[in-house]
């Protein structure tokens, strides 16, 4: 698929498109609730950065084991802004590093592609992007070469078998949808306001 292909250009975009909507946060809005049922805005800003680190440091070691990566500490800053900021560089970093040597990630009994784990943080920053933006009060549409590219590997990356505890259930969206309410829908979030599922 030309998105598994184009993960670590994807992946810059997403960085780009989740920092962005990141950057409207004020400390007035860390308490404010989120799409993410049960967490407020700094808890899903830890969370996203805390995801971050996990996948940087799968691709540095190749694995992803029961608990998280060696030397990897969850993310409890006071400052949630700058914390994702620092975490996606990392990502960056190790993407490319790894993308270099062409290296596999272990995953219990399964290898991937670094490809495939970077599609995977596209997907969780684009997503939770949306969500940041939606908890600052401002509509950021995931963009659409971006929501388009990452439509078709989603189902591949989040099964309907595994997608438990992941996020929620698919929504379903008035066609014709754009492709952000189509990734975000797919993704268990209403994509309007006031929207019916």
């Amino acid at each position: 698929m030309d998105g598994l292909t184009a993960a670590p250009g994807l992946l810059g975009h997403a960085v780009s498109y989740a920092l962005a909507s990141a950057g409207r946060t004020t400390p007035q809005l860390l308490p404010l609730a989120t799409p993410c049922e049960g967490w407020d805005l700094r808890a899903l800003l830890l969370h996203v950065s805390d995801s971050l680190g996990v996948l940087a440091g799968a691709l540095r070691t190749g694995q992803v084991g029961p608990g998280p990566p060696p030397g990897h500490e969850p993310a409890t800053e006071a400052d949630p802004v700058a914390c994702l900021r620092r975490q996606a560089r990392d990502l960056l970093g190790a993407c490319a590093a790894a993308r270099a040597e062409e290296r596999l990630v272990t995953i219990a009994d399964r290898e991937l592609t670094v490809n495939l784990v970077v599609a995977t943080g596209a997907i969780e920053l684009a997503v939770h992007g949306w969500d940041i933006s939606a908890a600052c009060g401002v509509h950021r549409p995931v963009p659409p070469g971006l929501a388009a590219a990452l439509l078709p590997v989603a189902p591949l990356l989040i099964p309907r078998a595994t997608r438990a505890g992941l996020f929620a259930d698919p929504v379903a969206v008035p066609e014709p949808a754009c492709p952000s309410d189509r990734l975000v829908a797919v993704h268990g979030r209403q994509p309007r306001p006031g929207g019916t599922a």
